[in-house]
């Protein structure tokens, strides 16, 4: 039996990327960028970051406060929309290669569970990227309503979202290093939301001094723990490439 090769013999690489390193520049951009606003809104902006709706003492500022003021929303705008393309490329790989992994697995029924859960993810992860777009470009000063509407679609989203990859993972990768990394940030991001309603509730309802500190205390943990839980990538895909060129030629059998 030999093998000849059809059409043309030599394939072409036009670029290769890190995986890894897309996906830890990915999770950089909207840490650093958070992290920059927060200092120079509280030295530049202090009076503007603190003010609340019940005008009560106040010393965290919201994620919202800091990213929607000027010149720091911009800011944050550029860095979200350099952020959502590699999440959607992420996204993708994610849903082939736990497709892949399903595959293998004999058990019809496990199987069948599977390419639910795998489905549900990969649509929770589009519908938890658009939520971050519609939170981040429609800010609580513009039309507050909106957003918050919005804030509340991305946090249901994101939590579904890394119940639903957790349990996945539990079928395909039960021993993955990342899935017990997932598991400890998915219990993080629960009870800090659990946090976040209630200290929302007493600074709504009843005004009471820090809760809107709080509040946003716990928003600042969610916020670290979904980028935490999104960059495990690294562990699943540690020397993978990304790679732009032409298909590797066809190979005739005679």
């Amino acid at each position: 039996m030999e093998l000849n090769n059809v059409g043309n013999n030599k394939s072409s690489v036009y670029m290769a990327i890190s995986f890894r390193k897309l996906c830890v520049a990915t999770v950089s951009l909207p840490l650093v960028t958070l992290l920059f606003c927060f200092v120079t809104a509280n030295i530049f902006q202090s009076d503007d970051i603190h003010e609340t709706h019940c005008r009560v003492y106040n010393v965290l500022p919201s994620i919202s406060a800091i990213t929607g003021i000027s010149p720091q929303r911009y800011l944050w705008r550029i860095s979200i929309a350099l952020h959502i393309g590699p999440r959607l490329i992420i996204a993708s790989v994610y849903h082939s290669y736990y497709y892949n992994m399903l595959k293998a697995i004999d058990d019809v029924p496990l199987k069948i569970m599977g390419s639910r859960l795998l489905n549900l993810c990969y649509w929770l992860n589009i519908g938890e990227v658009a939520a971050l777009c519609g939170v981040t470009y429609i800010s609580n000063r513009e039309n507050y309503s909106v957003h918050e509407k919005i804030f509340i679609a991305f946090m249901i989203s994101s939590l579904t979202y890394m119940l639903t990859a957790v349990r996945l993972g539990r079928i395909v990768t039960p021993n993955a290093q990342s899935l017990r990394y997932k598991q400890v940030l998915f219990i993080m991001s629960l009870v800090s939301t659990i946090g976040l309603v209630i200290f929302f509730l007493k600074h709504r309802l009843l005004c009471h001094d820090l809760a809107f500190s709080w509040f946003s205390f716990c928003e600042y943990v969610i916020a670290c723990a979904n980028m935490g839980f999104h960059v495990t990538v690294i562990l699943d895909f540690p020397k993978e490439q990304l790679v732009v060129g032409n298909a590797l030629p066809a190979l005739k059998v005679d």
